[in-house]
């Protein structure tokens, strides 16, 4: 398929650029800033606010893979309206051009970056796609407005669209690293490498999350592509289904790097508990398995990509 890839510079974007050539597909890499990503046959400068751009790149593809968004929770607290605007306006822009773009005879695929903040703090565990919509944040709010407009764009039948509600994507790959320090894992690993000098951890570390490696979440957005049908939307949550506590990531990081990582409590956070996928129709319906997804792969593929640390004793 000629394939475009939304935010394609970011962590996972490069990521499903790279499986996607794997696979076979032409892609065609959108971003921000037009500089090339590796495994693309092209990429164009864009901007998913621009309607302009947006008619320009669909307008020869089979389908898209939409990763272009606003993604901290906690920062949609405070700028809603910002992630109101790129994760509904953008997703709208892009799928009105898809569906003036497409026809009955040749309709278009979309498989979305959705996420498990549209659960909210779901006390159902785990989660499966049937667990009450409940998100707690501008950011999982907006995420699922743009989970419903793909599925009402899709019920016209010019478009066949997935959601892939992920969980904690981690990991890394040959040159290429999670720059997000906001996130667990990378913050982590960025205390080990002498970038900062300790790790806030929010209580007593007990809190469960599951992880799923990036190139994982790359290979369900490939199997989610050409499993789009016209004319319907589906969810699907991808995770591991292991469950793994912020001590246990502690336990593995020292085990990967060879040093004690410095910690630091502070109060606990209002946060779930326990985060955890039930990946099971993900795994039914497109044998899709998490194969990379244990925790020490996960922290020795993202120790690996970091760029060059100080030696030990020299941090």
């Amino acid at each position: 398929m000629r394939v475009l890839v939304t935010g394609a510079s970011g962590f996972l974007g490069i990521a499903i650029v790279a499986v996607l050539a794997e696979y076979g597909h032409h892609v065609t890499a959108l971003t921000r800033t037009g500089r090339p990503v590796p495994g693309s046959h092209r990429t164009l400068t864009g901007d998913v606010l621009d309607l302009a751009s947006l008619d320009a790149a669909v307008a020869d593809v089979d389908g898209v893979c939409h990763l272009a968004a606003l993604v901290r929770a906690r920062e949609s607290l405070e700028e809603p309206a910002r992630y109101w605007r790129t994760n509904v306006g953008g997703t709208v822009n892009l799928l009105d051009a898809l569906a003036r773009t497409a026809t009955r005879a040749r309709p278009k695929k979309i498989v979305l970056a959705s996420t498990a903040a549209v659960y909210g703090h779901s006390g159902r565990q785990p989660v499966d796609e049937e667990a009450p919509l409940w998100p707690g944040s501008p950011y999982g709010t907006s995420k699922l407005a743009a989970d419903q407009a793909a599925a009402d764009v899709a019920a016209t039948g010019l478009v066949g669209a997935v959601s892939l509600r992920a969980f904690n994507i981690a990991g890394g790959m040959p040159g290429h690293h999670d720059r997000d320090t906001t996130r667990l894992i990378p913050k982590i690993l960025a205390v080990q490498a002498g970038h900062a000098g300790e790790l806030v951890v929010n209580g007593d570390g007990s809190a469960v999350r599951d992880f799923v490696h990036v190139l994982d979440m790359a290979d369900a957005f490939a199997r989610a592509l050409d499993a789009c049908e016209p004319g319907e939307w589906r969810p699907y949550n991808v995770g591991s289904g292991r469950m793994t506590s912020i001590r246990d990531v502690l336990v593995a990081a020292e085990q990967v790097t060879g040093r004690p990582v410095p910690v630091r409590h502070g109060p606990a956070a209002p946060e779930p508990p326990v985060s955890l996928a039930d990946p099971s129709r993900i795994q039914n319906d497109l044998d899709w398995r998490p194969k990379r997804s244990d925790l020490p792969q996960i922290l020795t593929d993202a120790w690996s990509a970091l760029p060059a640390r100080p030696p030990d004793g020299q941090r």
